[in-house]
């Protein structure tokens, strides 16, 4: 944790032309899994992000037991059986955004590459999406699959029929003008 967050103010003091600097403003990171007992769905809008559109940095951070489901039970699983968010609570991102102009208009077709940590684990990720510039600030969406086994999120025998081996994750930020 404190790795982290040592990382997030690194790259936060790297950042160093105001007109260049963007903070989420609104986040929505959700999951979905669909699963043969079950489909598994949660939200998550308490992300924390910054971007420098002139070096293409990215860096954001998520507090895991911030995702919330439509059932308690499933909440509670999630954060104690499988993600473990006492021992892992954050999962992190730090990379650059590739195909983006500042000056280009509508929306843009980019790659996030860099860093993922999810579960302790960290792994090199290229996550495809757009960057849009509306009204002097950027809307970026991506989605992605995600395998749990990447990430040594075991999910146990009694529910293997439950839980997909594999969920699809959605990233939908607003960043603003610092």
């Amino acid at each position: 944790m404190k790795k982290s967050l040592l990382v997030l103010l690194l790259v936060l003091y790297s950042l160093s032309l105001p007109a260049q600097k963007y903070v989420t403003e609104k986040t929505d990171v959700s999951f979905f899994s669909h699963a043969a007992v079950e489909d598994i769905a949660a939200s998550n809008k308490k992300v924390n992000g910054i971007f420098n559109s002139e070096n293409d940095e990215i860096a954001f951070t998520m507090p895991i037991a911030d995702f919330k489901f439509k059932k308690s039970l499933m909440q509670e699983h999630f954060n104690e059986k499988y993600m473990e968010s006492d021992k892992y609570p954050k999962s992190v991102f730090q990379g650059k955004i590739s195909g983006y102009s500042n000056s280009a208009a509508g929306a843009q077709p980019v790659k996030a590459i860099g860093k993922l940590t999810i579960h302790g684990v960290t792994k090199d990720v290229e996550m495809p999406g757009t960057i849009e510039k509306k009204d002097g600030k950027l809307l970026m969406k991506s989605k992605f699959p995600v395998k749990l086994a990447d990430y040594n999120v075991k999910i146990p025998e009694l529910f293997w029929n439950k839980i997909a081996e594999q969920v699809e994750v959605t990233v939908d930020f607003v960043f603003k003008p610092q």
